[in-house]
């Protein structure tokens, strides 16, 4: 869980940072020293960003299943479960009350 994290956390990092500008302009020198085109380095910003943003949305959507996970364990999500049996047991309470009034009153007269 914590690889999981700790990949979010990177790849966050990395698609607030690696914008296709800034991936552009890294590539910038390459394109000076006549290594790659311009287009090139265009197409490799794009895909840099684009790779970037992938991950950053992969890693989040396991983040959030490991913690959804964690939180079922923790018995976090059992609210409405808890909520329907404190009704039954008002409900069940009542009845017994009834039933022991009942009880005491008087039986009725013919």
């Amino acid at each position: 869980m914590i690889d999981v994290i700790k990949r979010t956390m990177l790849a966050g990092v990395g698609a607030a940072v690696i914008t296709k500008e800034k991936a552009e302009a890294a590539f910038g020198e390459w394109v000076k020293k006549g290594k790659i085109s311009a287009d090139e380095a265009k197409a490799m910003a794009s895909k840099l960003a684009d790779d970037g943003k992938a991950e950053y949305e992969r890693s989040s959507a396991e983040v959030k299943q490991t913690v959804r996970e964690l939180l079922d364990k923790a018995g976090v999500g059992q609210k409405d479960r808890i909520d329907a049996l404190e009704k039954r047991l008002l409900a069940l309470e009542i009845e017994v009350a009834n039933l022991a009034t009942h009880k005491d009153a008087p039986p009725p007269q013919d």
